[in-house]
């Protein structure tokens, strides 16, 4: 795995990022396809997002409260 990867989501964790993101970042980051349309939300689709992109710029506006 690489350093970039474990490292984002080491940091995603530890700011309590909102696991839907997580999961969606992660098979982003990877090039999985995105999970069945009816499991889709709108946090898993901007981390999915953002994961393709490998962009770690946005997981302050998915911190849980």
């Amino acid at each position: 795995m690489n350093q970039f990867y474990y490292d984002a989501v080491t940091k995603m964790e530890q700011l309590g990022v909102d696991d839907e993101y997580i999961q969606g970042w992660q098979c982003g980051f990877l090039q999985n396809p995105k999970r069945e349309e009816q499991r889709l939300t709108e946090a898993y689709e901007a981390g999915y997002g953002d994961g393709e992109e490998k962009n770690t710029d946005n997981f302050g506006n998915w911190v849980k409260a």
